[in-house]
Order: structure tokens, then C-alpha cells, then sequence
């Protein structure tokens, strides 16, 4: 805006510059004398504050003014400032001839003649209602942003200036980093990221790529001002004004750990219950394999076991006695199936694994071979666990000689037990309960795993081992062992840094441990009785008569649960029903000792069955009715009449 200097004769004569007041109408001209009395009056004036110049010449100028101002002298003070500095520049409240209001901007010079003497004032007024109008809505406007902005708590909402100093800060902000607005404001925002992330550039490219892609958007780990990490969503805005010049960025920050837990937890519940589904399934294959090969290893081991009665010849009892080595390693193989499968028949007890660990020690070290280093770090007061100390041995064997095979060049292997307590969050993904458990752990220094092998490593069957040197059940075996027992068994692995297999057992308080008593084998031959035998494979009810009656018994025999019946429901004499669970025709072993017992029940029972009978619904059975696993030998089954007997 033009502004009126102090007085000085206009160059022009007095006609033009009277013209020239008289054509301004956006500004009210006017003069006033040393008192404030008003002596001129231009159309500006006119417009802006309604009076004509016969209305308002030789009135105070102080009438324009609001009673307010007034009361505090305003217009006095305006002209002594105007005298005394040389100028008085305001903006405040007018009132117009109708008593409206409006907002004015206001000019006062002092007038002073050649000779210094006060001759007057030149005052001009301008109408800037619209313009402070416009200034307060945009501070309205700025004031409710930043209040938004303020009040936003789960997002940190700041600005950046184009270097990447922090010019502003929200309580959102100050919530998730820890920083208050005094403490980071002026900092550079690359100090939220970690070290890894500054060393690689990162926060200068998230710049570049804003301001080249007109966006950066990205997830990753942030640092709090105590260290802590959290997992940061960024969202990165260039700012621009109206020349398209770059002023700086809009950052938006969310902490979205809780999500990112959420998602992890999620797909490793869906990996384990794939693997879970996928390890049932085959389990279930397995289980019935083993069941199939059982009924056949019976039929060779009692075959073999009549044939050795009646040998004499040395070359037939080698014979003989090779065929049964063959049969039991085939037994044995059913029974790490089995094992998989979590179906093998276990005899759990009170153990302590350290005590079955040292004295397991020197097979350990025999297996390993001298190339290999064995170190036990071994808890002192590590509890004990409920579990089958041979099938506890096996599978520690198990897992050092596949620790051994991982270091062909030799190395280091430890085995670390230790008390663990597994909390809610530990156990996802595990199938297991909160609680105390006993962990143990083989690690070798060998060549690792890569993820793929890991994922399959407790298939049966599955090895990476060169033809001929491993059975691939080893690790199946140990699989079946652990869960049949309650626990967990884990691979941490990755190529080249070793492998870790963790067994977790549930602990319990330590108490007596209890000792198994080796019982020796009899020869026993039985009281005359009538037996009757029911199996439907025939080979199987083959070699069951050659051996019932190799004991002594008379032998009936049937090839269902219909037929059983039809006997027992007749006069004949039977002494001891022995039966296999698995029968066609509808009826079950189970079934039909119910039966047997309902309608003989001094009969005694005995079932006998290729499948574990953890997998049998026993609590089903008569009172006093017991079992026997395919495949058995003549001598167990010996034993197991005799507890018929005597029981």
C-alpha cells in the first residue's frame, strides 16, 4: 500500500492534486488538524464509513473509533505517537455511520510547516474486514489441522524439511518413538533407523524415492528413543508450494509389531498344522504296514522257532539261526514304523534323562568314532520325565549317529540338558501346554541342513544319505518317540552353521526312578486245555495251532468272530479264547471277548494284534483279558498263558 511521508508542497498545483485525492475510492484520504479535527474528506472516506463531507468536517476523528478504543484514549495516543516517531500504523475496529463495524488498516503522518511548526495530520484508512477475514480462517483452518494432528495418537505425523530434519512432532509421535518435540525437533529422522539400515543408505533413498516417485512407501524395524525396536508401516509425502518448489516431507509412522506377531504366529500355525495333517497321514500309512508285516514276521519266527526244536544238524541250525536274525531286524524295523506313527507299545517310568544319558555315554562315544568330540553339559538339577528309557536311548543313538554322518571330516557334538518352562506364546505352533519341561539337546559343528531337507526330515524313509547308508528312520524315530511321550521334537539348522534337534519332554517333580527287572525266558509247557484260535489270516492260524499244540493244548480253531461264537455257544470244552483284534464279518476281537465273557466266563482271554495296543479301546476288554503284540515268539506267548493261569 502507497503510504503519505510527511508533508512536503506537492509539485503539481492544487487543482491537480485535489483531483487526484477525489479519484481514490479503495482508501479514505483525509486531514486533520493538530487537535484531531477533521478538515478534509475524499470519496474513499465517504465509502468506506458512510458520512458525506458536510456530516463529518469539523468533527473529531475520534468518533470513527469503538467505544472500547475510546475508553482506553486510542485516539489520543495515535496522534502523540504519530507527533512524537513520525508515524502511527494500526489495524483495529471502525464503526461506520449506520454504528456497523469493520476491520481498518490506518495510516497517520504528521503535517509540518518550512519552519517545524505542527500544522495538522494526513490520515489514511483502508476497509481489510476481507483480508483479515481470509487470515482468520486459514488460522482456524491450521489451528483445527494441528489439533487433528495432535490428537492422533497411533500414527506419528510429522514434517521434515527437505534434508530430512525433523521442523514439527505430534503426541502420536512422541507416543510411539519416546521422543518429546523438544528433544528430537531439528534432529535428522534418519536416527529412528537402525544401524544396519542407515550403514545400507536407506533413509536417504526413502527421501529420493519420494521426491523422484512422488511417494515412499515401506515396512521395516525402527528404533524407540530407549532402543527397543518396533515394527514401523511408513508412508513418506514430498511437499511442494506454488512455484513447485520442494519445502519439505509429510512422514506418517504406525507401529504395526502387534500385526506382524499376528501374521507370523498365524503362518506358523498353518506350517504346523499342514505338517501335522501331512505327518498323520503317513503316520496312519505306516501304522498299517507295520501291522501287515507283523502278521507276516509271526508266521517266519514261529515257523523258525519249531524248526530249531527239531534240528540237529549244525549247518540247519546256522541256517535257522541267520533267518532269525533277518526276522528280528524285520521286527525291528516295524517297530521304528511304529514308532513314527506313535503307536509302538511304550513303558513309560520316573526317569531322569541325565542318568540315562551317562550311562548311555560310552555307546554314544563308540558310535561317534574318534574323529568326532563328544561334550554332555548336563543340568545338575534337571528334572525327571515320564518316558521308556530304551526307546529314550534309541532315539538320543538316533541323533548322534545322524550328527556323526553331518561331520564326515569330524567335529564337535554336544549334548545339553536343561529345565525349560514354556509359556502360552511358547507353545504355538508345538502342540503342547504351557508348563515345566526337560529339554534336550544334540548339536553337531556339520554341514546343516537347507530348509527343504528340515521340512522333511521326519518322514519315513526320507535321508540325504548316500544308498546303503541310511535306513531314512532314524529321525522317524525320534519323532514318534518324543510326541508319543507328550513332547516336541525341533530342528534349528541352516547350511554350513550345523544342526540343533531339540527333544522337549514334560518334567516331572523327581522321584524314585523305577528299574526295570530283565526277566529270563522259560521253556514252559503248559497243563492240557482246549484253545481256541481265532485268526483270519491263514498262515498265521497255521503256525498259532503248530504252537498251541506244541504246548500241550487241544486246538479249535476258527477264521471269524461268526464261527467263534458258534462254538462257544455248543457243549464243547474251551479253556482260553485267543484271538486277533482285526477280523472280518462285522465282529472284532474286542467285541467277541465281550461276548465269550458274557457267555462263558471262566473262558480266559487273550488277544493278540498287529497294531500297539495304545491305538486297541481296551477299557472295552473283560476284566482280566490280555494281549499280546504280532510278531510274538512261542516263548512269550508261553509266558503270557502262564499269567493267564496263575492270574
Amino acid at each position: 500500500m502507497d503510504v503519505v511521508s510527511a508533508y512536503r508542497p506537492p509539485p503539481m498545483n492544487g487543482d491537480l492534486y485535489q483531483l487526484l485525492i477525489a479519484s481514490i475510492t479503495d482508501y479514505a484520504i483525509y486531514m486533520l488538524d493538530p487537535s484531531g479535527i477533521i478538515t478534509s474528506w475524499n470519496p474513499g472516506a465517504q465509502r468506506f464509513k458512510g458520512y458525506r463531507d458536510t456530516e463529518i468536517l469539523g468533527s473529531h476523528f475520534s468518533r470513527f473509533y469503538t467505544p472500547e478504543d475510546r475508553a482506553t484514549d486510542l485516539p489520543r495516543r495515535a496522534l502523540e505517537t504519530a507527533r512524537t516517531v513520525g508515524r502511527f500504523e494500526g489495524e483495529g475496529w471502525r464503526v461506520r455511520k449506520d454504528g456497523t463495524r469493520f476491520w481498518a488498516q490506518a495510516i497517520i503522518d504528521p503535517i509540518w510547516s518550512k519552519d517545524g511548526q505542527l500544522l495538522g495530520f494526513a490520515k489514511i484508512t483502508r476497509d481489510v474486514t476481507e483480508k483479515r477475514n481470509a487470515q482468520l480462517a486459514l488460522q482456524e483452518s491450521e489451528e483445527r489441522f494441528r489439533r487433528l494432528v495432535q490428537g492422533v495418537t497411533d500414527y506419528a505425523i510429522y514434517m521434515l524439511d527437505p534434508t530430512g530434519q525433523v521442523t514439527n512432532w505430534n503426541m502420536g509421535a512422541q507416543h510411539i518413538k519416546g521422543y518429546l518435540a523438544d528433544e528430537i525437533v531439528g534432529q535428522h529422522f534418519s536416527k529412528f533407523y537402525t544401524p544396519e539400515d542407515r550403514a545400507a543408505g536407506l533413509p536417504q533413498r526413502a527421501l529420493e524415492t519420494a521426491r523422484t516417485a512422488g511417494k515412499f512407501e515401506a515396512e521395516g524395524w525402527r528404533l524407540r528413543k530407549d532402543g527397543t525396536r518396533f515394527w514401523a508401516s511408513v508412508v513418506i509425502d514430498p511437499i511442494y508450494d506454488d512455484q513447485k518448489n520442494l519445502i519439505g516431507f509429510a512422514k506418517i509412522t504406525r507401529d504395526i509389531t502387534e500385526k506382524k506377531n499376528a501374521q507370523e504366529a498365524l503362518a506358523q500355525a498353518q506350517a504346523a498344522l499342514f505338517q501335522s495333517q501331512k505327518m498323520e497321514a503317513v503316520g496312519q500309512l505306516t501304522s498299517g504296514i507295520a501291522h501287515d508285516f507283523n502278521n507276516l514276521l509271526t508266521i517266519i519266527v514261529n515257523n523258525l522257532d519249531l524248526l530249531t526244536r527239531s534240528a540237529r544238524e549244525p549247518r540247519d541250525v546256522r541256517l535257522i539261526e541267520s533267518a532269525h536274525r533277518a526276522a528280528e531286524r524285520g521286527a525291528k524295523l516295524t517297530q521304528q514304523l511304529l514308532a513314527f506313527s506313535r503307536r509302538q507299545p511304550l513303558q513309560p517310568s520316573l526317569i531322569n534323562p541325565n542318568a540315562l544319558i551317562r550311562e548311555f555315554e560310552p555307546v554314544l562315544r563308540r558310535a561317534c568314532g574318534e574323529t568326532t568330540q563328544i561334550r554332555l553339559s548336563l543340568a545338575p538339577d534337571l528334572k525327571s520325565a515320564q518316558i521308556d528309557g530304551p526307546q529314550f536311548e534309541a532315539a538320543l543313538l538316533n541323533l548322534v549317529v545322524n550328527a556323526r554322518d553331518a561331520m564326515p571330516e569330524g567335529g564337535e557334538l554336544s549334548i545339553t540338558s536343561k529345565n525349560v518352562t514354556l509359556a502360552e506364546k511358547d507353545c504355538s505352533g508345538r502342540g503342547l501346554e504351557p508348563g515345566a519341561y526337560v529339554s534336550v539337546e544334540v548339536t553337531d559343528t556339520g554341514e546343516g541342513m537347507l530348509p527343504e531337507t528340515v521340512a522333511r526330515a521326519f518322514e519315513p524313509f526320507y535321508t540325504t544319505k548316500e544308498v546303503g547308508k541310511g535306513t531314512g528312520l532314524g529321525l522317524s524315530q525320534v519323532y514318534g518317540f518324543v510326541t508319543q511321550s507328550g513332547g516336541h521334537v525341533q530342528i534349528d539348522s541352516e547350511p554350513g552353521d550345523g544342526t540343533t534337534i531339540t527333544m522337549l519332554l514334560p518334567a516331572q517333580d523327581n522321584g524314585e526312578e523305577s528299574e526295570n527287572v530283565a526277566q529270563s525266558e522259560e521253556t514252559v509247557r503248559e497243563t492240557r486245555g482246549t484253545v481256541l484260535i481265532v485268526e483270519d489270516e491263514p498262515e498265521v492260524l497255521e503256525i498259532a495251532q503248530e504252537i498251541f499244540d506244541s504246548l500241550g493244548y487241544e486246538v479249535l480253531s476258527a477264521i471269524d468272530a461268526v464261527s467263534a461264537l458258534d462254538m462257544l455257544k455248543s457243549d464243547t470244552r474251551i479253556d482260553i479264547l485267543f484271538s486277533d483284534v482285526v477280523m472280518p464279518r462285522g465282529m472284532n476281537g474286542i467285541e467277541l471277548a465281550k461276548e465269550t465273557h458274557r457267555l462263558r466266563p471262566d473262558v480266559k482271554i487273550l488277544l493278540a494284534s498287529g497294531y500297539p495296543a495304545s491305538t486297541l479301546p481296551f477299557k472295552e476288554l473283560p476284566e482280566g483279558a490280555a494281549f499280546i503284540s504280532k510278531p510274538y515268539r512261542w516263548t512269550e506267548l508261553a509266558d503270557k498263558l502262564r499269567s493267564l493261569r496263575i492270574g
